[in-house]
This record gives structure tokens, C-alpha cells and sequence, in this order.
């Protein structure tokens, strides 16, 4: 592993690596959920010169699951063979800097939070708030929007009262010319980042273990997303009162059938071609195995399973032995289900 490389990153180079696609935030990251208000003051302390923290990103031609739409706008795709920055940490402030920059508006449940309604109070002292999203106190030329503040042409720009003019050309001088912290993760695998997302994110949730599983075996190009594929898979399965399969099962299933061992390195160790490849197949015997138990022993629905788990070594079962089980196979298979439910019963 190569030692994190810290960087500057100005405005504009910032902005531009988010449109063309060059920074993603990976699926894996939590919902956006800064308000307008908070985004604000992070723009407020960048014009104070206050330091926002440091970015922290993992720099990799791995191809991730990964949230397309940054504030409502969609991004491009990563470009074929290049690298992506994927965001470890600091992805709140950089939405925020990106929606309140580029006056984006984004859908929060029933309402809408319009980021291009985020002000520059022109008559505010470095010790007031300058960055405000509240204007009604102020007349008509006392305040200009951030987005006009970034991207106006001077001859708007000269129309606000001389007295502010200094003011205009040092708020749009700072934002343009700031550098933002990144440090920048080379070379590592996708275990070692979430690895390094989850320790930095020491107050958070924890990554599960489907989490990673669904960053690291997404591929675009063979239409393969975990995510969805697991709730077909269990949609399929409400059909039969048989949803309450986990997500945990099922990695332990495919496991099972590549490499016969289910622990969790074993199945952060699984090939993602692999992993593709065997889906089909380990969804057919996860079916089986489900139509074996409510045929077989009458067990209508899965709460009445003695743990959920069971559904694991009778899929691999059925994963290689699709035909209906006679004779000695059935008689192993009852012994088994029978064992399963003594040790059960013991806890």
C-alpha cells in the first residue's frame, strides 16, 4: 500500500473532476442529508478563511455501485480506463459546496431545498455571518446570490453600489482561489477502503458486510447490481412467505458453492467474475431448497424455519443436486433437518 498522498485542490479543478465524473461517491456512503442552512456555513468559514476539513478519498480504475446524481444532477459515467476519486470521507461538505456552487435544488421527501437560494449579505462584518439564507431584512442591492457572486460577469457585478464593489471582487476572489484539503488513497483493495471509510467514520454504522459486497461485485456493463438483484430475489421469495431470508444467507450461500467455506474473509475474498457468473444459479438452488422445505415438510413459512441460516447448507445441496432427492439423499436430508432442529431446541 502506498502511503496517503495529501494534495491541494482548487476551486475550479474540484468542481470540474465532479461534472466530468472523476469524483463519485460511492454507494456505500450515506444519503445527503446537510440542509441549505448548514450548507451555508460551510461556504460562510471557507469566506472567513477558515479551514473545512480535509477531503479524503480512494483513487482506483475499480469500477463501484455508485450514486450518479449529486444533489438532483446527474453526473457523467467514469470515463472508460480512467480513474476515479471515490469519496472516503468529507462527503457532506463537498454535496454541499458542489448544490450550493452550482445553486442546485434537491427533493427531500415532500418538499424541496433550493441551494441557489443561499445569499452574500454585503453589509455583514467578518465577525457576523456573511453567508445567509434569510433576506428579508435586507433591501434590494445589500445582497447577491452566491451563484451570481461565482459566475456573474463584472458588468452585473458593477451595477451593486460602489461601496460594495471591493467586497464583490475579495468574496468571489477567495471562493475562486481557495484550495481544499484531499488526501488521496492509491492503490488498495476495495476491503483495505471500506476498511479505512468505516475507522474514519467512527461515529457512524459500520459497513456490513452486503455493503461492501454490493460495491465490490457491481459491474455496469453485465447489468449486475447486488442490491437489486437480492431484493428480486427476496420479492420473488414474499411471494411464498419466504422473505425473511438475510442478505448475510445468501453471501454465505454463494461462498459455499465457489469456494465451500462461508466464513467472512472467505467471502470478501470471492472474484467478482465469479461471483456474477454463480448468481443465477445459487438463486435456482435458493428456490429449490425453498420449494423442498414448504413441499416436503409442510413448513408454510420461513418464521417457522428453527433458524433462517438452515436455507444455506440446502441450497449448496441443491445447487448440485437439482433432481428431487431420493432414497439415501433424502434420508441424509432428514437427518440433517432433524439434527438442525434438536440443536435448536437445546438453545
Amino acid at each position: 500500500m502506498q502511503l496517503p498522498e495529501p494534495k491541494s485542490l482548487p476551486y475550479k479543478t474540484l468542481l470540474a473532476d465532479i461534472e466530468k465524473g472523476l469524483i463519485k461517491i460511492p454507494q456505500f456512503q450515506r444519503d445527503y442529508v446537510w440542509s441549505k442552512e448548514r450548507a451555508a456555513e460551510l461556504i460562510d468559514s471557507i469566506l472567513k478563511g477558515y479551514p473545512i476539513g480535509t477531503f479524503i478519498t480512494w483513487k482506483t480504475k475499480e469500477q463501484l455501485r455508485v450514486v450518479k446524481d449529486l444533489g438532483g444532477v446527474t453526473l457523467p459515467s467514469i470515463p472508460e480506463g480512467d480513474f476515479a476519486e471515490y469519496v472516503l470521507d468529507g462527503q457532506q461538505r463537498m454535496t454541499s459546496l458542489f448544490c450550493a456552487l452550482k445553486g442546485v435544488r434537491i427533493q427531500r421527501s415532500n418538499r424541496w431545498d433550493d441551494f441557489s437560494a443561499i445569499f452574500v449579505d454585503l453589509n455583514a462584518e467578518q465577525y457576523e455571518r456573511i453567508v445567509i439564507t434569510d433576506v428579508s431584512h435586507l433591501e434590494e442591492g445589500q445582497y447577491i446570490r452566491l451563484t451570481d457572486l461565482i459566475h456573474a460577469s463584472i458588468t452585473t457585478l458593477v451595477k451593486y453600489d460602489a461601496q460594495y464593489h471591493s467586497k464583490l471582487d475579495e468574496y468571489k476572489q477567495i471562493i475562486q482561489g481557495y484550495n481544499f484539503s484531499l488526501i488521496e488513497v492509491k492503490e488498495v483493495s476495495l476491503e483495505v477502503a471500506t476498511e479505512i471509510f468505516t475507522r474514519i467514520n467512527v461515529g457512524g454504522k459500520p459497513l456490513s458486510l452486503f455493503e461492501i459486497m454490493v460495491a465490490k461485485t457491481f459491474d455496469a456493463q453485465k447489468n449486475f447490481d447486488l442490491s437489486e438483484k437480492f431484493e428480486s430475489l427476496v420479492n420473488r421469495l414474499r411471494e411464498v412467505s419466504y422473505d425473511t431470508i438475510s442478505d448475510a444467507t445468501v453471501l454465505q450461500i454463494v461462498s459455499l458453492v465457489i469456494g465451500k467455506e462461508c466464513k467472512r474473509q472467505n467471502i470478501l475474498r470471492l472474484e467478482k467474475s465469479q461471483f456474477i457468473e454463480e448468481w443465477p444459479k445459487v438463486v435456482d438452488a435458493i428456490e429449490h431448497a425453498v420449494d423442498y422445505l414448504r413441499g416436503y415438510y409442510r413448513i408454510p413459512v420461513s418464521r417457522l424455519l428453527p433458524y433462517n441460516a438452515l436455507l444455506a447448507p440446502l441450497a449448496y445441496f441443491f445447487y448440485h443436486h437439482q433432481d428431487k432427492p431420493l432414497s439415501r439423499k433424502q434420508k441424509l436430508l432428514e437427518d440433517f433437518f432433524l439434527a438442525s432442529e434438536f440443536r435448536w431446541a437445546l438453545f
